[in-house]
């Protein structure tokens, strides 16, 4: 076994998505009314004194412009369960790790990766591109693991012969152990792991009880790890909460990308894709605006799902300050991704259709692009009607024939006469129970001029002779 811990210890902080400037102090503050502590602080914050663990009244004293914000649980809870999502294209063994911290097995994984050097690169450039503050060590066991996240970031041990050494090292804060246990052998004089690990068996479990002894030995593998696995959602559903309303769709730009980038990465992570989601405005009073998004095929892509989201969102009139932002997909099936030339040239200035039609209805609206399809009458024009994009068949009966596709809005006398028929004739005789009774006979024919047409004339007259000969419509 091979386990990484991915520690984010600014989680508490980050999770809030506050417009508090950097260069402001802040702090995460919980606990009762009257005894409010610190959490976290930012860096501006702890310029000042500022420290967690610290009584609010205290830090206030210390810093008279602190920004205390209260501890949002649901909202770190809602953030690390994203990066667990995300840590899922690593790992099928993920898990949980308290508030702030992720568990990957991926011994099965580092062959796949190229080696535990390759696949630490990539996870460090994904992280960095969470915008997130994260630590990770890796060894035999998580709980060490765990430790080495907290005191020794970026060491790797896969041979369990060298956690020994490591974890004797490791100071007894970053231990997982309880504070106040912590405290108490302190006190006796320990300030490392290894400092307890050469103390009797029994005279350590005396000192620090049984279940911190069973932590101990989960650290050094002596007892096995049991992990709960986490399991990405069959549905999806994100929420940002603001702290004001918000009156214009630039505003919005910002958490409305976060969103939608978490939702690709779950996407990759599922190796799935989204055909229809719906981005959520929550205004006062519990009312709400909702964009349903409509795809004609699945998909992935974080930069198109950005763009189809933020046309249809700039489409809508904000009837109500906007409160919050959420995000939800209920239909999540599988992607094909399209096949393309193994030698592909340069395709950057270049949109697929299918990424064309979905950028034009998302800026056009879905009424501006329509399709067509075959409705079962033999009359040419009443055997298509235009249709809903994602309606469209692929093929049609009239397509079949050889009737041509560009059809006049009514037929017209033909000038001159056909130099020659090409095919036919096609008889049709039809309509005569809505009182648009047709019967007509008609040709592949050879204009004067070259060209390619359909025309008809009535039935029973020959068309070798003085016939009138109408036009209905031109080959390509």
């Amino acid at each position: 076994m091979f386990w990484v811990c991915l520690h984010y210890p600014r989680l508490a902080l980050e999770a809030l998505h506050s417009d508090v400037p950097v260069d402001r102090p802040q702090a995460v503050v919980d606990g009762p009314q009257q005894r409010r502590h610190v959490v976290l602080a930012n860096a501006a914050a702890g310029k000042t004194g500022v420290r967690a663990q610290q009584p609010l009244a205290s830090a206030q004293l210390l810093c008279p412009g602190l920004v205390a914000t209260p501890r949002d649980e649901a909202a770190e809870r809602q953030a690390l369960a994203s990066l667990a999502d995300h840590a899922y294209r690593y790992s099928a063994d993920v898990s949980i790790a308290g508030p702030d911290a992720l568990f990957l097995e991926v011994g099965a994984s580092l062959k796949l990766f190229g080696g535990w050097p390759a696949l630490e690169r990539r996870m460090r450039v994904d992280i960095e591109r969470l915008g997130h503050a994260c630590t990770l060590a890796a060894a035999p066991t998580a709980t060490a693991a765990r430790v080495f996240a907290a005191c020794r970031p970026a060491i790797a041990l896969p041979a369990p012969t060298q956690l020994p050494l490591a974890l004797d090292a490791a100071p007894l804060v970053a231990s997982g152990l309880d504070p106040r246990i912590v405290a108490a052998v302190h006190g006796m004089g320990m300030r490392t792991l290894g400092d307890l690990f050469r103390l009797p068996r029994a005279e350590l479990g005396r000192r620090i009880g049984q279940p911190a002894l069973v932590h101990l030995d989960r650290m050094r593998g002596l007892v096995a790890e049991t992990l709960p696995r986490w399991q990405p959602p069959q549905r999806y559903a994100r929420r940002i909460e603001f702290g004001y309303g918000i009156e214009s769709h630039t505003a919005l730009a910002f958490p409305l990308q976060r969103l939608v980038r978490e939702f690709a990465q779950f996407l990759v992570a599922r190796d799935g894709g989204v055909q229809r989601f719906a981005i959520e405005l929550g205004h006062e009073r519990d009312a709400h605006t909702r964009i349903d998004i409509g795809l004609l095929a699945p998909q992935r892509d974080a930069a198109s799902l950005l763009e189809l989201a933020r046309a249809r969102l700039e489409r809508v009139e904000l009837v109500a300050p906007v409160h919050a932002l959420a995000l939800r997909a209920d239909d999540l099936p599988p992607l094909c991704p399209l096949h393309r030339d193994l030698f592909e040239t340069d395709r950057r200035e270049q949109l697929d259709w299918p990424a064309l039609v979905e950028r034009l209805r998302a800026r056009l609206g879905d009424a501006a692009l329509q399709g067509l399809a075959c409705v079962a009458d033999h009359r040419p024009d009443r055997a298509w009607r235009f249709v809903p994009l994602s309606m469209q068949h692929p093929a049609s009966a009239a397509t079949s024939m050889q009737r041509p596709f560009w059809l006049l809005r009514r037929p017209l006398p033909l000038r001159g006469r056909p130099t020659r028929v090409l095919a036919g004739p096609e008889r049709i005789e039809s309509g005569w129970w809505d009182e648009g009774d047709q019967r007509r006979d008609y040709y592949v024919i050879e204009t004067c001029s070259g060209q390619r047409a359909w025309a008809f004339v009535e039935t029973g007259r020959a068309p070798d002779r003085d016939a009138p000969w109408t036009l209905q419509g031109w080959f390509a």
